[in-house]
C-alpha cells in the first residue's frame, strides 16, 4: 500500500508540475497561433524559420506558440483560425494559402502574417494588388522568378518541345504560376499544356496522361504535389518523364532541377516582421509583402543519374 500511495503521489505531483508549466506558457507576454496547412519539407522549414526569428528577437521565455497542423484539410484551417481568434492571441502566423485565407476570414483585428504564399493578390482576391494589403494581413512570398524558371526548362531540356504543367486545381497560386510559365514557353515556341488533379486520388491518372503527352513536366510550388512527392517520383521514373520543380522540396522528392527560394529564410523574415509588430508596434497595414531575393539553382543528384542528365556549372545539390 505504501508503494501504491507513493506512486499515486508521484503521479499527482508530475501532473501538477505539467499543468503549472502549461499555465506559465500560456501567460507568456506574446501569444502566437501558428496554422500550417500540411506537413512537408518546405512548410516545415518556413515554420522553423519563423519560430527561430521570433525567439531570437523576443526571447523564448516571452513567447507562447500554439502550433497547429491542418493536415491538408481546408475546413480544419477554419476551425484552427477561429480558435486562435477566440483565445485572443496577439498574432497569427498562417503557413500556406488555405491557412491565410482562413485566418483572414476569421478576424480583421488580430495581425496575420502569411508565409509560403505565392501571390497575395490572388490568395486574397485583391484586384490590382500593389504589394500592401492595407488591412491586418502581410507576410512573405515563396515566389521564385517564374520566367527564369521557364527559361531554365528551355535551356536544360533543349530538345523538349512539349511541356506539361502539372498542378492541383484547388490551389489558386499554382494556377497563377503555371499561367505565367505557360505564356513564356509558348512565346518561345514551345507547346505548354495544363494538367490538373483535384486530390491525391487522381494524381496517378493525370500524371500518366501528362507524361504520355509531354517531354518534360513542370510542377509549381503546389502543396498537394509537395505532399505527394514520393508518388510523383515513382510515376516520373516509371514513365521516364523528368520533372522540373518550382521549389527545392519538390525537387528533392521528385524533381531534376529547380530555381528555388529558401523556405527557412522566408519563414525567418516573417518572424522578424512579427517581432516588429509585437515589440516595436509596427503597423501591419503598411507592411509590404517581403521576398527571398536570392533564389538558388539546384539539382537532384539521384534523379539526374536516373535520367542521364548532368549538373550544370553553378548549380548546387538539394539536401
Amino acid at each position: 500500500m505504501k508503494k501504491v500511495l507513493s506512486i499515486i503521489l508521484c503521479l499527482a505531483f508530475t501532473l501538477t508540475v505539467c499543468f503549472a508549466l502549461a499555465s506559465c506558457g500560456n501567460k507568456a507576454k506574446y501569444q502566437i497561433g501558428i496554422c500550417q496547412f500540411v506537413t512537408h519539407q518546405a512548410l516545415d522549414a518556413a515554420t522553423k524559420g519563423f519560430k527561430d526569428a521570433v525567439i531570437a528577437e523576443l526571447g523564448a521565455e516571452n513567447v507562447y506558440f500554439d502550433e497547429k497542423n491542418a493536415g491538408e484539410d481546408v475546413s480544419a484551417c477554419t476551425t484552427i483560425a477561429q480558435s486562435f481568434v477566440s483565445k485572443r492571441y496577439d498574432l497569427i502566423m498562417a503557413n500556406a494559402t488555405p491557412s491565410l485565407q482562413a485566418a483572414a476570414a476569421a478576424t480583421t483585428k488580430i495581425p496575420i502574417l502569411g508565409t509560403s504564399i505565392t501571390e497575395y493578390g490572388v490568395a486574397l482576391s485583391i484586384e490590382n494588388f500593389n504589394g500592401t494589403t492595407g488591412y491586418n494581413v502581410s507576410g512573405t512570398s515563396d515566389l521564385a522568378p517564374l520566367t527564369e524558371q521557364a527559361q531554365m526548362i528551355i535551356d536544360l531540356f533543349p530538345s523538349a518541345q512539349k511541356i506539361g504543367l502539372f498542378y492541383c486545381s484547388a490551389e489558386a497560386n499554382s494556377k497563377y504560376q503555371v499561367d505565367v510559365v505557360k505564356a513564356y514557353l509558348e512565346k518561345n515556341g514551345k507547346t505548354a499544356t495544363l494538367y490538373t488533379f483535384s486530390d491525391s486520388n487522381d494524381i496517378s491518372v493525370v500524371f500518366k496522361k501528362a507524361a504520355a503527352d509531354s517531354d518534360v513536366i513542370y510542377v509549381p510550388t503546389d502543396n498537394k504535389a509537395a505532399s505527394s512527392g514520393e508518388l510523383i517520383n515513382t510515376l516520373s521514373q516509371d514513365t521516364k518523364t523528368p520533372v522540373f520543380a518550382g521549389e527545392e522540396g519538390i525537387c528533392k522528392s521528385c524533381g531534376t532541377y529547380t530555381l528555388s527560394i529558401s523556405y527557412y529564410n522566408i519563414g525567418y523574415k516573417t518572424g522578424l516582421m512579427a517581432a516588429q509588430i509585437l515589440k516595436d508596434g509596427a503597423d501591419i497595414t503598411k507592411m509590404p509583402i517581403a521576398y527571398d531575393e536570392s533564389p538558388v539553382r539546384k539539382f537532384n543528384a539521384d534523379n539526374l543519374a536516373f535520367f542521364g542528365l548532368t549538373a550544370p556549372e553553378g548549380y548546387v545539390s538539394v539536401k
